[in-house]
């Protein structure tokens, strides 16, 4: 069995959807938007050309928070299209609300566990980049059987990615980078892009939250890893 199709018999979710709050803004927009700009979790892959209605590099981010990053990424990059998947009603709020205000076409949501989106959504080959910006670090040993990043999840995400297609992680807890690097490194599809780990690229923006986690000391580790031509 590959790593792939046991991490499909295991799996494990990463998240758990909590019941935060939503804003009546960010209930609006999630009403409003998903409509226009979310896309439906479907047991079939998607026809990304149709969904965009161009062909071009496609680049998938995992968890996108609020959305501010996504949406500030595909802002910049128009030439490129942007598909962002998060389970939190908030952040999915938030992420439509950035898609209207900045007037974005080269942006959708899907809203849904990402490990079922990848298997059933996305055809093999497709994808020019994958982001993985922060995922829980569940720091606790008994949780980490949870964290996103591991063999199986990687070996699917390899399959997704063009040939030089990249796969860029990004966390502020170092042990949670120590085994980024062990499984990306594990992975017979990909290679480093350096030693170990990487500089901040400049596509990737600095949160607020990094700029004074940074301040006071605290370390971010970045890895991009590309898939072997």
């Amino acid at each position: 069995m590959s790593a792939a199709e046991q991490h499909r018999a295991d799996h494990i979710r990463s998240f758990v959807l909590r019941q935060g709050r939503v804003s009546d803004a960010q209930r609006r927009f999630h009403e409003q938007g998903m409509p226009r700009w979310g896309l439906p979790y479907q047991a079939t892959p998607l026809d990304l050309d149709a969904v965009f209605g161009r062909r071009t590099h496609r680049i998938l981010e995992i968890g996108c928070g609020m959305g501010e990053t996504t949406a500030l990424i595909a802002a910049q990059h128009p030439q490129n299209d942007y598909l962002g998947i998060e389970v939190h009603t908030p952040g999915v709020g938030s992420l439509l609300k950035e898609i209207a205000t900045r007037e974005l076409s080269n942006l959708r949501v899907i809203q849904h566990d990402a490990v079922e989106v990848l298997r059933d959504m996305i055809p093999p080959g497709s994808l020019s980049g994958v982001h993985i910006f922060f995922p829980d670090p569940w720091p606790k040993k008994r949780q980490q059987k949870r964290r996103l990043i591991q063999p199986g999840f990687v070996a699917l995400l390899a399959g997704r990615l063009t040939p030089s297609g990249y796969l860029h992680c990004a966390t502020d807890w170092e042990d949670y980078a120590n085994q980024m690097l062990e499984v990306l490194s594990g992975e017979a599809l990909l290679t480093n892009m350096a030693k170990d780990f990487t500089p901040r690229p400049p596509y990737r923006p600095q949160t607020k939250f990094e700029s004074r986690g940074l301040r006071l000391g605290h370390g971010v580790w970045d890895l991009v890893f590309r898939r072997k031509a």
